[in-house]
């Protein structure tokens, strides 16, 4: 479980070109990070995350909507 500032420390390191969103490409360029973030959203591949919670109109994840989506899957603390 994270807190909202592990979160948005994790989701810094992922977003390279700092337009305030992942894509697809920044969660395979960092599999460590992305890691943390598919078990902190109960999800077993970028594309799943991107899928699973209706993510994939633009390809990418805001941190709002990633810290929405580990608060659905109870690893917000």
């Amino acid at each position: 479980m994270a807190t909202e500032q592990e979160l948005q420390s994790l989701f810094n390191n992922l977003d390279r070109d700092q337009d305030g969103k992942i894509s697809i490409n920044e969660l395979f360029l960092s599999p460590g990070l992305s890691a943390i973030i598919l078990s902190e959203t109960n999800t077993s591949s970028p594309q799943e995350l991107l899928s699973r919670y209706g993510l994939v109109e633009d390809g990418s994840i805001t941190f709002e909507e990633l810290k929405e989506v580990v608060e659905k899957a109870n690893n917000l603390t």
